[in-house]
């Protein structure tokens, strides 16, 4: 079956592209939205302009849609970029990285079933914890590039996830009742490198960012490099 992944450039969205392509789907194209409001309800948004980078990194086709971010109405801002790879592509299905967001889930089988292909949910209802482990298995570099949660400080920006700071993740999210997968905001990620990319991302300049109790590291600049 062709599909086109929904990519955010965070380590779900990244690990359904690895899923597809290991699951024999032939991945036509990565689709993102960028989105005016940083709050947005559906649509990941830090450091959201580097998934270009990163579809570079897997080579594979990339098509970008915008929203003002508006609830609700981003949704028919989504139905028009799926509509766009139905055409260009001809894709059959349209794979997301809903883990428990029924909010999230439900509104791409709607826009999925508008344009006519299949919803494919590889995640849903998967244990966070060991999703997480998974990644770190297979190989996945995992960057913080955002914490709004309590109990995550600017300490954490920067940080390249490993088992060590998953264990204190998960304290933490104990402790302060927060997702250990960060889906309700938590925290924000950007990917590296994964098994299924062919080459890997460098960051060359960055900024952090911090506001009081929430704050963001900004890729500045960054570029492609071969996997040793």
């Amino acid at each position: 079956m062709k599909v086109a992944v929904l990519f955010s450039g965070g380590k779900d969205s990244t690990y359904t592209v690895y899923w597809a392509l290991e699951k024999g789907y032939e991945v036509a194209c990565l689709l993102t939205m960028i989105s005016e409001n940083p709050e947005s309800y559906m649509f990941h948004t830090v450091n959201i302009e580097w998934t270009r980078l990163q579809a570079k990194a897997m080579e594979i086709p990339h098509l970008v849609g915008y929203t003002k971010g508006v609830k609700e109405l981003e949704i028919r801002d989504l139905s028009r970029l799926i509509n766009t790879a139905v055409v260009e592509y001809e894709i059959e299905g349209i794979v997301s990285g809903a883990i428990t967001s029924q909010y999230q889930k439900s509104r791409v089988e709607r826009v999925a079933e508008e344009n006519g292909v299949l919803s494919i949910a590889p995640l849903w209802r998967k244990d966070p914890v060991q999703l997480l482990k998974e990644y770190l298995d297979l190989g996945f570099e995992i960057l913080i590039t955002g914490v709004f949660a309590m109990g995550l400080g600017g300490e954490w920006l920067g940080v390249i996830l490993d088992h060590e700071y998953l264990d204190r993740l998960v304290e933490l999210s104990r402790r302060y009742q927060i997702s250990p997968v960060g889906e309700g905001g938590e925290f924000e990620t950007f990917v590296l490198d994964a098994p299924h990319f062919v080459k890997r991302i460098e960051i060359v300049e960055y900024k952090r960012y911090w506001y009081g109790d929430w704050g963001i590291l900004s890729i500045e600049k960054a570029k492609l490099t071969e996997k040793i």
